[in-house]
Parts: C-alpha cells; sequence; structure tokens
C-alpha cells in the first residue's frame, strides 16, 4: 500500500496512517528507514490492536534531507536508525521528538529554545561492544528487533583505531585464536584514540590458557591495547554499559592492566573494566560543562556517579559533594578520581533516596541515570530534599518525561534545556534540563 511519512517517532522509525475508515482516522503504522513527508510504498508486517508495523518496500517520492549511507551494514544493523538522513536533519527531528515527547507524556510546553551541542557525526564512539559468534567466527551487532547477527568487519561511527581492533579480532577469530565460551567483545578506547581497553565477555568462568595466549596474540598484533580483562556477564546485551550493582560484571584482568586513564576536562580519570564512562569522545567535555554549568554552593549530589565525571567538577565549586554510584567498580574509581570534598557512597540511587531524602540538606543535585530513568517512588522522595535546583541528564526521553512530570509537580520549572547529541546516525539522544523551585 501507499503511505505518507508524518513524522519520526522516538527509537527511529516513521509514523504513517492506514486509510481512514467507517471508525474514524485510520491506525497508526511504524515503519524504518523513512523521512518525513516522503511517501513511500510498504507491506504490513504486523498488526495489533493499537497500531501496526511495515516494512519499506520502495520510494514513490523522496525527501531532500535524504543521502546515501556510509555504511555497507546500515538497514539491517540495528546499531544505526538516521544514516539515511543528512545530520543536520537529524537534529532537527531529534529536537522534534524531544519537544513533542516532553509535551505528550511531561505536559510540558517548553516554548523556549532547546540548546543543540553538535560535533563530528562518524568516527565519534570511543566504545564499542560486538557480539562473538562462532563456527564459522562472526563479528557483529544485532538485527533490529532480533537477535540475528549481523556480520561487521568495520564501524564506521566508531573510532579509528577500534575499526583497527576489530579488523584484527576478525583475523584472529579466523585463524582459531578466539576462545569458543567468549560471545561479546567491547573496545574502549582513550581520549586520543592512543591506548585501549579491551573487555571479552564470558557466561561462566573460563581456564585462563586459552584466553592468555588470545590476549598475547592480540596485544603483539595490536601494541595499542593495554589491557585484556575477562568480564563475567550472565545475561548478554548489545549496550555494554553497566550501570547498577544488579547489572554489574565481574571482571578480571587477564593481561595487561585493567583499566585506562581517560583525559576529559582537563582532568586524569581512572576507568576500570566493567565502568560506565560516555561514549562520545568529542563531546564528553561539552556534556561535562552544561550539566554542570552555573552549578554551586555547599552541598550538591551527584547520583549515578559512575566513576566520577560529573563529582569531579562539582567539587570545584561546592564545599562538599556526596556521589552515590552502585557499580562496586565505578565506585574504586570514583574513590581514585574524587577530591576530598568529594564524599563516595556505594549505593543504588533508590535506596540512597528512600533512606536518606528527608534527611538530606543538598543545594543542588545532578543526576544521570540509565535509560530506565528514575521510578516514582525514587522521584517523589528527590522531590522531599531541600534541593532548590536540580540537573536532570537523560539519555532516554521517554523516561525523562515520566519523571520529569513528578518534579513539575512538586513545584520545580524547566529554566533550560539542551539537547547533547552524543549518538550521531542513531535515534538515540542525551538531554540535560536545568530544573529550579
Amino acid at each position: 500500500m501507499e503511505l505518507t511519512i508524518e513524522k519520526l517517532v522516538y527509537g527511529g522509525d516513521g509514523l504513517a496512517r492506514l486509510p481512514a475508515d467507517e471508525h474514524g482516522r485510520g491506525k497508526t503504522v511504524f515503519l524504518p528507514l523513512v523521512i518525513p513527508e516522503e511517501r513511500v510504498d510498504a507491506t504490513v508486517t504486523e498488526t495489533r490492536s493499537g497500531f501496526a508495523r511495515a516494512r519499506l518496500n520502495h520510494l514513490l517520492t523522496t525527501s531532500p534531507h535524504r543521502v546515501v549511507p556510509a555504511c555497507p551494514y546500515f538497514g539491517p544493523c540495528g546499531g544505526c536508525q538516521y544514516q539515511h538522513i543528512v545530520y543536520p536533519a537529524q537534529l532537527r527531528f531529534k529536537t522534534d521528538i524531544l519537544r513533542e515527547t516532553l509535551k505528550r507524556t511531561a505536559k510540558l510546553d517548553f516554548d523556549h529554545e532547546i540548546q543543540l551541542h553538535s560535533a563530528e557525526p562518524w568516527s565519534y564512539r570511543n566504545r564499542t561492544r560486538l557480539q562473538v559468534q562462532h563456527a564459522p567466527f562472526t563479528l557483529g551487532y544485532f538485527h533490529a528487533r532480533s537477535h540475528k547477527l549481523v556480520a561487521v568487519e568495520a564501524c564506521p561511527i566508531s573510532s579509528p583505531l577500534i575499526n583497527q581492533a576489530i579488523g584484527v579480532m576478525c583475523d584472529l577469530g579466523r585463524r582459531g585464536i578466539v576462545p569458543l565460551d567468549m560471545h561479546g567483545i567491547q573496545f574502549f578506547a582513550d581520549h586520543d584514540d592512543s591506548r585501549m581497553l579491551v573487555e571479552a565477555y564470558v557466561r561462566s568462568k573460563p581456564g585462563d590458557e586459552a584466553y592468555q595466549d588470545f590476549a598475547a596474540e592480540l596485544r603483539e598484533t595490536l601494541p595499542a591495547v593495554c589491557g585484556v580483562n575477562i568480564v563475567l556477564s550472565p545475561v548478554s546485551d548489545d549496550t555494554g554499559e553497566v550501570r547498577s550493582a544488579e547489572s554489574a560484571p565481574i571482571a578480571s584482568i587477564i593481561d595487561g592492566t585493567d583499566h585506562l586513564t581517560y583525559h576529559a576536562v582537563g582532568i586524569q580519570y581512572r576507568v576500570s573494566a566493567g565502568s560506565f564512562f560516555q561514549t562520545n569522545r568529542f563531546l564528553v567535555d561539552e556534556l561535562a560543562r552544561v550539566a554542570t554549568s552555573g552549578a554551586e554552593g555547599k552541598t550538591a549530589l551527584d547520583l549515578y556517579a559512575g566513576v566520577g565525571l560529573f563529582s569531579v567538577l562539582l567539587g570545584a565549586s561546592f564545599q562538599t559533594v556526596v556521589a552515590v554510584e552502585a557499580s562496586p567498580q565505578a565506585v574504586a574509581d570514583l574513590k581514585r578520581n574524587a577530591p576530598p570534598n568529594v564524599q563516595c557512597v556505594c549505593s543504588t540511587t533508590e535506596a540512597f533516596l528512600a533512606k536518606q531524602s528527608v534527611a538530606l540538606k543538598p543545594d543542588f543535585v545532578l543526576l544521570d541515570p540509565p535509560r530506565a530513568g528514575l521510578d516514582e517512588k525514587a522521584t517523589t522522595a528527590l522531590c522531599r530534599t531541600s534541593a532548590s535546583r536540580v540537573t536532570y541528564v537523560s539519555c532516554d526521553p521517554a523516561t525523562l518525561s515520566r519523571d520529569l512530570r513528578v518534579l513539575l509537580e512538586s513545584g520545580f520549572k524547566v529554566q533550560r534545556a539542551h539537547l547533547v547529541d552524543l549518538f550521531p546516525q542513531t535515534a538515540h539522544m542525551e538531554t540535560v534540563l536545568h530544573l529550579a523551585r
């Protein structure tokens, strides 16, 4: 059937509608790889009570924003959703999606400018995780909405050093040097793309000999690798980003070092295997400055503090900073990175707020939760603190809007909104909201 694309929605799909019938306007249809105002020939692949999904057969009219994707794997690969859209238009569409999501879920009709922060849209990732399959050896990403693997030998949104490592890994796999119980591999490159930490993911503790041979061969072939670590992760996912104690893997060094030194905002951060760190090597400094801009006072809370990217900066403008992080690996790094006036607390944010919210007297709270955001209980507890200012750093506008609604109902107002495009070519977006009451 012929469909006209009305808009893009969060997640990367375009939204169209089936023809109207006697019951009213047509059912909503979602389909990927399209652009607003395009007319397409599509086939419905799934129908549910409230919506349908379709696949694109061919374009009937083409948007002026459409470009040829730079990656040969784009489409089948689930890693990117927007490579067919020229980059300035990606930013406009993301801004529209953010504004609409805030209005629909948070009931916030934000009529001020959303400030955009962007940088080089290619080769930006400093951390890339790929799935590993054996017999035959395959390295790659999952298909969209599937656990079927798309084999890749290069990733244009990853740094040059990471792409070099992907090539080396493919060669080692074909030569039978990659241990058979490895199901994933993650490459983490430093600030100037000169050194790399490698994490090999397994589901049960392996014997060391095979991994020592693998690590020795990898480091000899690619001298930029400073350490190879085995990570026990019973559940496989495609993010590689560990943000809570419940999901934290158990990492053990197998060769070299277990951490990387990352320079950001003029500071040296220790980042260990299993610890979270922001993934856009061109925008780490910008994000940190935007998130902490104008924050000063006596006491600050940094919730989901990670290795202390924000905590260290806040330590320069507050007498005391309480940094809360659940991952044991990240807490160990946080204690090494933090100045003396930063108190490190190993706890989930939810448990910390449940116990301490009434007694807490912070002037300012910064939170950077994972995609799941805060739950309603934790958001309500946050509202019970004395904080007059909150900065919410979010990687998911849907959960941000859900939590924001509770904050707005408690008297907070959004003063400034920023969209920091940490994930070009994808539907993901990083939002920074500055709130006050």
